[in-house]
């Protein structure tokens, strides 16, 4: 399955909007350096129909050790980002099923 980097971003919103690759990516990381700071604050970033990322707590657990699975190593609380994905963008993928079916074949 293909990956679409950023540098494609970067490439198609400097072609589409006749701007310089240098302005794209400008662009590109402010918006991504933005949302970054604002999760960093614990406030949520709303997307309309595209989704909402949370800042939420991952509630600690115990770990076990792969080589040693007797011991037991305690996982802290830790702060992670969660993505909920928007209506509009939930159905687009959903359109998507019958090629990523025929890709597994």
């Amino acid at each position: 399955m293909p990956n679409f980097t950023k540098k494609e971003i970067i490439q198609e919103v400097s072609d589409r909007l006749g701007l310089t690759q240098t302005i794209s990516s400008k662009m590109f990381h402010l918006v991504l350096e933005i949302i970054t700071r604002e999760l960093a604050n614990t406030n949520n970033v709303v997307v309309r129909d595209f989704g909402t990322f949370e800042t939420k707590v991952a509630k600690g657990r115990p770990g076990r050790n792969p080589k040693d699975p007797t011991k037991t190593i305690p996982i802290p609380d830790r702060a992670v980002v969660k993505f909920q994905v928007g209506k509009a963008l939930k159905e687009k993928v959903a359109r998507t099923l019958p090629e990523l079916e025929s890709r597994t074949d």
